[in-house]
Parts: C-alpha cells; sequence; structure tokens
C-alpha cells in the first residue's frame, strides 16, 4: 500500500468496473468486509448500518452516502472519507482512499475484487405462509426454541446484548448428516427482515452471509430464505471442483433453510386457521 498523508493507494488486480460495483454495493458488504454484519439504504442518500464490535456486541450507525459512477467515486460522512477507482494497466485498477484511516476497508475491498467470482454462491429460496407475517417473524425471531422445534438443529445457546440484536452458537446436521458448530449475529428488524452472519463458519466456507425476509400479502406472507456463501478453495478436497462445492452448497443450505421456513410456515398457519 502506499501511503501519502491521509490519502491511501492499493493496486487491485481486477477491472474498474468490479471494483466499483462491489464497493457500491451496500448489502454485499456484509460478505466482504469481517465487522460489517448488515447495511441498508434509509432516505435519501442516508444509510443504516450494524457493525461488530467484538464477538459479542454490535454497534449501529448512520451515515450518508454519495456515489459518482461516471467518476468512479464515492463518499462517506460520517466517517469523512473518499474512496476513489482510476483504470490501471489492462484489467486492473487503482482505489484511492483519502480522509480516514483505511483499516481494512482497502484490504477487503481488494481481496473481494480480486478473488474468483464462482467461489461465491448467492441463492434465494421462497415459500408462501397461508398466515400472519407476526407469527412468521416471531418463529423466526424466537431462535432460542428451534432444538425443540426444528428437527436439524440440535444445540443453540442465544445471548441478546440489545435490542434486536442476537448471538448464537448453533449444532446443526446437514441432509448428508454432517454435523456443524457455528456462531452468528443476527439483526432483527420487526416483521419485515431478519439479517444474520456467522462469525463462526463451516469449515469450507470463508464467509457466509443471509437474511429471511417477510413479505405480506393480502393472502397471506411470502417468506424468502437467501444465502451467500464463500468458499475457501483451500479447504477442497482432492477431487472436489468449485463446481461440486457450489452444488453442494446450493443443495445443503437450501435445504435446512426451507426445513426452518416450513416449520414457520406450519406453526403461523396453525394458529391462523385453528
Amino acid at each position: 500500500m502506499l501511503t501519502t498523508g491521509t490519502d491511501h493507494t492499493v493496486p487491485v488486480a481486477a477491472p474498474r468496473g468490479t471494483v466499483l460495483r462491489i464497493a457500491a454495493d451496500l448489502e454485499g458488504w456484509a460478505q466482504h468486509h469481517p465487522p460489517t454484519v448488515h447495511v441498508e439504504p434509509g432516505p435519501g442518500d442516508e444509510v443504516l448500518g450494524w457493525s461488530l464490535v467484538n464477538d459479542h456486541a454490535v454497534r449501529c450507525w448512520r451515515a450518508r452516502r454519495r456515489v459518482d459512477q461516471d467518476a468512479g467515486r464515492l463518499e462517506w460522512d460520517p466517517p469523512g472519507f473518499e474512496l476513489t477507482v482510476t483504470p490501471g494497466q489492462g484489467r486492473s485498477c487503482f482505489v484511492r482512499l483519502r480522509g480516514s484511516d483505511p483499516g481494512d476497508v482497502l484490504d477487503s475491498l481488494k481481496a473481494a475484487a480480486e478473488r474468483d467470482q464462482e467461489l461465491t454462491i448467492s441463492f434465494e429460496d421462497p415459500l408462501f405462509v397461508a398466515g400472519r407475517v407476526e407469527d412468521v417473524y416471531e418463529y423466526l425471531r424466537d431462535a432460542a426454541r428451534w432444538p425443540e422445534r426444528i428437527p436439524h438443529v440440535t444445540r443453540l445457546e442465544l445471548a441478546e446484548p440489545g435490542e434486536g440484536v442476537q448471538f448464537f452458537d448453533m449444532d446443526t446436521v446437514t441432509p448428508d448428516g454432517a454435523a456443524h458448530t457455528t456462531r452468528s449475529v443476527r439483526i432483527c428488524l420487526p416483521y419485515r427482515k431478519i439479517v444474520y452472519k456467522q462469525t463462526r463458519r463451516a469449515p469450507l466456507l470463508s464467509a457466509h452471509t443471509g437474511s429471511w425476509t417477510l413479505h405480506a400479502r393480502p393472502e397471506g406472507v411470502t417468506a424468502v430464505a437467501r444465502h451467500t456463501a464463500t468458499i475457501d478453495p483451500a479447504m477442497l478436497s482432492p477431487g472436489v471442483s468449485v463446481q461440486d462445492a457450489r452444488s453442494y452448497l446450493r443443495r445443503a443450505l437450501g435445504a435446512n433453510s426451507m426445513k426452518t421456513l416450513r416449520c414457520a410456515k406450519a406453526y403461523a398457519e396453525e394458529r391462523a386457521h385453528g
């Protein structure tokens, strides 16, 4: 990294457009930047975010963000920094951060842009529920009861250090019988979304984020389970390709989250119709 005063510049072996897309993708930052749990747009150019303070606490913050795609520039206030992406030679570029200690922002952006895009898989699975959005949300939020309610969850220890913030350690079993222990942080946004980030993951993954999103309809609720998972290529067994790992993750992660949604569906529909 080159440093001049409050300027910090890093070369990136990826096209300028790729870097700009990643930098401007608010919800994607949780996948690339270890402290970030969730970021979402607010009114105008306002942004609302949640970041890890440590493995047991989360800080909620607000900022204003301005994006100029033509100039390749993003401005954040606070903390008061400007990120600019300029072309390099061939399929490369330079990213400059001005006005703030870069911390690990530049490193995270560089790693995400240079990573083989096939290593990250993202997908959604919807399920219609003929019930109330409040009941679906409360079932998903009340994770402490999952071991007694959801067959593939064998243990869950939960702590809630603040309103809408949850940390839990969970043991699960995948459809092929493999057992995993994970630690997650969740942000619960009443009756519309629960987002999560695993801080301790299954060995195959270097990052895993996801959400439960609820869309109230006149007839009921559309519940959507989303996963974004990044494969750690160093953890692939001999003879196992990236495509093999993607197929496994799509099957295993999707199966467990749909089992959870079906349990929530049964609960909400029983309450709605008796």
